[in-house]
């Protein structure tokens, strides 16, 4: 996927069936998910219990795939110049520290007031911020990939270090102030260290690598030109394979449980609204150019759902109100963020192009397989 503005004519006409038909695939997906899940007895406590360290390894290896092509794809020679471009950073960092965690603790305790498991399930969602779906979104919106590996690092750097504190202070110490019931929060900085190493360590070593050997050893045209769109499907693959898991996770409890699927849903589909519309509109208000102000979007936006169910597993339990309201998290954010894509690409001639220095164009044959 290239990130300069996309050629003249017909988008559809450019795209692959793959990348065509992208909804239509999710959508099957997530009904295949939620149909196993609820037709195939035991299927999702089997998939459960296929855990290392604690990590669910039928999901790592599907995010695993997905991410692989796309951080392959990053130009890491250019990653200097995106950790100099402050009007990125900093609006970043605050989207996600500050805005995001108290957008969600507000929606939770409005929407949610008399919902208590649930509402700290969508508190710690909010605290989870992205690092490793959001990669994709960002690359299907012909968003800036370097720009969104710097900003996915950042993230993994301050969620080791903040997220436990901010779980304390948004479950325990800012209810206390505001009269509220209080939460405790139990988890250790190596479980979120974890999720970061497994979720966004491997496959950013695993892509630096392959983008460092391919270029010594063949040149940086055989690379961009042969190699990446042999690799740039799994992308796709490996995010299909993961909605099916997830999904079939928890399919009885989503389908069983229909009406509190909805309360939950409300907050969350709230949430990703606001914090993509405002980051766009803070990228724009800033100056940044359309795949700059696009990965800023979906990096505010998004959340880490497997290091947030993982924790109200872990402090929980699995049948938890606080898990389910972890899980019905992917279940919103996939459709929805998959439909801001569109949005997105419908909204590039609102905002300045980047300039030809910002990376080369690629195939534009799809927009997931340059």
């Amino acid at each position: 996927m290239a990130t300069t503005a996309a050629p003249a004519g017909p988008v559809a006409g450019r795209l692959s069936i793959l990348d065509r038909f992208l909804a239509v695939w999710i959508l099957i997906a997530m009904a295949a998910g939620l149909g196993l899940g609820r037709l195939v007895p035991g299927l999702g406590d089997a998939l459960a219990k296929v855990t290392v360290t604690g990590v669910s390894l039928p999901i790592a290896l599907g995010l695993l795939v997905m991410m692989y092509p796309v951080l392959a794809k990053v130009r890491y020679d250019r990653l200097d110049t995106i950790t100099r471009d402050r009007r990125l950073l900093i609006p970043s960092l605050v989207l996600n520290w500050i805005i995001g965690p108290a957008l969600m603790f507000a929606l939770a305790w409005l929407l949610l007031p008399d919902l208590p498991e649930y509402r700290t399930g969508l508190i710690i969602v909010g605290l989870a911020r992205c690092i490793a779906m959001v990669i994709i979104w960002n690359d299907l919106a012909c968003g800036d990939r370097e720009a969104a590996a710097v900003l996915v690092a950042l993230n993994s750097v301050f969620q080791v270090i903040a997220f436990a504190a901010l779980g304390w202070f948004y479950l325990t110490v800012l209810p206390g102030w505001l009269g509220l019931e209080q939460t405790l929060l139990d988890v250790s900085v190596w479980e979120i260290a974890r999720s970061v190493l497994i979720f966004l360590g491997i496959p950013l070593l695993a892509g630096f690598l392959t983008r460092r050997l391919g270029e010594k050893a063949r040149g940086g045209t055989w690379y961009e030109t042969m190699l990446i769109p042999r690799i740039a499907p799994f992308a796709l693959y490996g995010l299909l394979f993961t909605i099916v898991v997830l999904f079939a996770l928890q399919g009885d409890a989503i389908t069983s449980q229909p009406l509190d699927v909805v309360r939950i849903a409300l907050p969350l589909l709230v949430y990703f609204a606001l914090m993509w519309a405002g980051s766009m509109a803070v990228g724009r208000a800033v100056g940044l150019d359309y795949p700059k102000a696009t990965t800023l979007a979906f990096t505010a936006a998004g959340n880490n759902f497997e290091l947030a169910i993982a924790v109200a597993i872990a402090t929980f339990g699995a049948t938890s109100g606080q898990a389910l309201a972890g899980v019905v998290g992917p279940l919103i954010e996939v459709p929805v963020l998959i439909g801001l894509v569109y949005v997105a690409l419908a909204a590039r001639r609102f905002f300045p192009q980047p300039t030809p220095t910002a990376g080369p164009a690629l195939n534009p044959e799809g927009s997931a397989h340059a």
